[in-house]
């Protein structure tokens, strides 16, 4: 994934998406005995736009904050807890 991918992604317009065509949160599927860095990378490709997603009927645009964790921090504690 290159960088001007990732900034793309960050770039989705809420407003503007088709719920239809955003990954539900709930039927991504993680093996919790892989490596992390595994999960990530099964994460990232099942859910596509880890900025823009939706869980169940309501679409989901996540921001992080430049001061806060980063978003492999976010994204390693998020599969930790699924």
């Amino acid at each position: 994934m290159t960088l001007k991918a990732i900034e793309s992604m960050k770039q989705v317009d809420i407003r503007h998406v088709d719920k239809r065509d955003l990954v539900d949160l709930n039927s991504v599927h993680i093996d919790d005995t892989a490596p992390v860095a595994e999960r990530i990378g099964d994460f990232v490709k099942q859910i596509r736009n880890p900025y823009c997603f939706r869980i169940g009927d309501v679409a989901v645009k996540v921001n992080y904050q430049k001061d806060g964790p980063s978003f492999q921090q976010n994204i390693e504690d998020l599969l930790r807890t699924m």
